[in-house]
């Protein structure tokens, strides 16, 4: 090997080694550059006082305000919707409680029963039955509040509260005389209220349920007057099975038919329905 091959290659070490050593100094620099400007902005300062929390506008006692009016005071559309759908799902059943239905229901039901025949006729017929009968003794009375509330309130005579104070007006006329003043004095006591002068002085809130109560009472009453006789029969047909030993024989297979025999041909359905439209004194 020459002389010349061997210092190029010395001198190329030399070069290489100064080379490393020149970008180890460089980076060392450059690491303590930013390990004292880390230091430098991480060096605690003077504590930074947090700010208060923004006051509430409107001084109250707290908790959420909640508002369901609409504009400019006036109640929400949406509510008031809701309040009439909630009336229009009741109404029917107050209407119901405030006619002869109860009446005619429980006695259609109760004749069923003594029959011996708990589901014939269905319960839909039975309501239907009593639905019609109900607004056959009430028509006098739905006539007077139509021309007296409804037709004045449709024509803009009457608001509805005005409406809703004639139309009371003959429905109490129809209550009255069909509740017991025993019924009237048993609501007014449990109310803790005194004695009305009056009839008319009586509050709905006090002649509603006094009429359901004497409406039950009623048609208990019937009730008992039509099982009489369809119990002597199952009487006399549970002795004659008693006295030929036929003890295992159901009475109630043999006298159902005797009973339906001995209904139509009294014509039972046509008794009943006299009888619950008399006791209203009848349609005038």
């Amino acid at each position: 090997m020459s002389y010349d091959s061997v210092t190029l290659r010395r001198w190329g070490r030399a070069a290489l080694m100064l080379g490393l050593l020149l970008g180890a100094l460089v980076a060392f620099q450059l690491l303590f550059t930013s390990s004292a400007q880390a230091l430098t902005v991480m060096a605690p300062g003077d504590p930074v006082q947090p700010t208060p929390p923004t006051p509430p506008t409107d001084a109250g006692t707290g908790g959420i305000n909640l508002s369901i009016n609409g504009l400019n005071g006036e109640p929400s559309s949406a509510i008031v919707t809701l309040i009439a759908i909630t009336l229009l799902s009741v109404a029917p059943a107050l209407l119901l409680m405030m006619t002869s239905f109860t009446k005619i229901f429980v006695v259609l039901a109760m004749t069923r029963n003594a029959l011996g025949l708990p589901s014939i006729p269905p319960n839909q017929v039975l309501a239907g039955l009593a639905l019609f009968l109900s607004l056959f003794i009430m028509s006098p009375v739905l006539m007077e509040i139509n021309n007296t509330a409804i037709q004045p309130y449709l024509n803009g005579s009457l608001d509805v509260s005005g409406a809703f104070n004639v139309a009371g007006g003959p429905l109490r006329h129809f209550m009255l005389p069909q509740t017991r003043e025993e019924d009237i004095a048993l609501m007014t006591r449990s109310a803790g209220r005194e004695n009305p002068e009056s009839p008319d002085a009586v509050p709905m809130l006090t002649l509603i349920p006094a009429f359901m109560i004497s409406e039950l009472r009623s048609a208990f009453i019937i009730g008992f007057v039509i099982f009489v006789p369809f119990l002597i029969i199952d009487i006399v047909v549970a002795s004659a099975l008693m006295s030929m030993g036929m003890m295992m024989l159901p009475p109630v297979m043999i006298s159902l038919p005797f009973k339906i025999l001995l209904f139509v041909l009294v014509d039972g359905w046509g008794l009943i329905i006299t009888a619950l439209v008399q006791s209203y004194g009848g349609v005038t």
